[in-house]
């Protein structure tokens, strides 16, 4: 029997876990978020929060800055490519080592290891000598532009792409690079290289308990796995099979969903919130549009004339609807979270402003500001 769109959706908005009330969190929370959220996307745009910054406190609530770097630091999350370079669990390390080992979609950086082969050593030298240290630590230009790295700039990403490096913190967002047999535990990086099909299946139950449901094409696009439905679907087959995932089919005919086994189709309505564009809940916009009606757009990349709803755009969230899209910037030397624009969704009705300003007050005590204005 299929179950209705509405549930499934009730689920996966109960699933996030977004808070609706001003709370201080400390490091065990931000592991825990990361762990229960396996992989949380990191962008440098700054606008409002960097993006890592406004997934996570939208859930745990505020926490002090340097945190992040201290887990970077003492390995108990790393940073790697999952749906985008993200922050994970250090438990899934190995399950990336076939990527580090070649089998990558990073070929620019194989590239740049030939390339440069010469800065490979002394680059590796300088760090095990050093300390963690940052591209601007090492001479060169690049050709200009946002991807024309210098020599030494290709080679660190590189050797962090194999795995050779890790992320040891970030320093004004800069990545800062360090040994991995310095950063990550050594548990995790002697640990065997599971094969493909263990972390195949691994990553599906991750990203179905993380998400509460999701789709095929949907558990792909959460880690970016490529292949298609060939490499993937022969797996969610055999754990429906296993008991370990539950395949339901929805009233809406579209393809199924997987759930958890036990879970109950429904699920708490959320608070108020205002989503950051890169967060979880939104990075799958076909999911998104199925099962919300709502088409995520970022407009941060294009001339302030072509975009519809403003520049760094948070989506309003509210039981389990979008109710609008917010254009917000902290402009931190007055203090003021600044509502630039917000444009309603088609067809919402209610109270939005009250929902509106209880979603902001929050994020801008978050935020560390005195008050929020809206100017449209």
């Amino acid at each position: 029997m299929a179950v209705s769109i509405a549930a499934v959706r009730r689920l996966v908005v109960g699933s996030q876990g977004y808070a609706g009330r001003f709370r201080r969190a400390g490091a065990d929370d931000v592991e825990a978020a990361i762990r229960r959220l396996t992989a949380v996307q990191l962008d440098s745009i700054s606008t409002v929060d960097r993006a890592h910054r406004l997934t996570l406190t939208a859930r745990i609530g505020a926490y002090p800055r340097d945190t992040v770097p201290g887990l970077l630091r003492t390995g108990r999350v790393f940073e790697y490519w999952a749906h985008e370079a993200s922050l994970l669990p250090v438990e899934l390390w190995p399950h990336f080592r076939a990527v580090m080992d070649g089998h990558g979609h990073w070929g620019a950086h194989d590239h740049a290891l030939r390339t440069h082969a010469d800065l490979v050593d002394p680059v590796l030298e300088r760090i095990r000598a050093e300390g963690p240290l940052a591209s601007r630590d090492f001479e060169g230009q690049g050709g200009g532009g946002m991807w024309n790295w210098k020599p030494a700039k290709m080679v660190l990403e590189a050797l962090w792409d194999k795995g050779a490096l890790a992320i040891a913190e970030r320093r004004n967002f800069q990545r800062v690079y360090d040994l991995a047999e310095r950063v990550i535990p050594k548990e995790w990086l002697d640990a065997p290289t599971p094969s493909e099909d263990e972390t195949l299946r691994t990553f599906a139950l991750l990203a179905v308990a993380a998400r509460g449901a999701l789709t095929e094409p949907a558990i792909r696009e959460h880690w970016r796995l490529k292949g298609g439905k060939a490499r993937l679907h022969h797996h969610l087959l055999a754990l429906v099979g296993e008991g370990r995932l539950r395949e339901v089919e929805v009233d809406d005919g579209g393809p199924p969903f997987y759930v958890a086994p036990g879970v109950e189709l429904d699920g708490d309505p959320a608070p108020p919130v205002l989503v950051c564009p890169f967060d979880n809940l939104v990075w799958d916009r076909p999911l998104l549009e199925r099962l919300f009606g709502f088409k995520h757009l970022i407009e941060v990349y294009k001339r302030e004339h072509e975009r519809a709803y403003g520049y760094y755009v948070l989506p309003l969230l509210a039981g389990d609807r979008f109710l609008g899209r917010a254009d917000l910037k902290a402009d931190r030397a007055e203090g003021v979270l600044r509502i630039r624009r917000f444009t309603l969704e088609p067809k919402v009705r209610g109270n939005v402003d009250a929902k509106l300003e209880q979603a902001a007050v929050r994020l801008a005590r978050i935020l560390g500001l005195e008050r929020v204005e809206r100017t449209a």
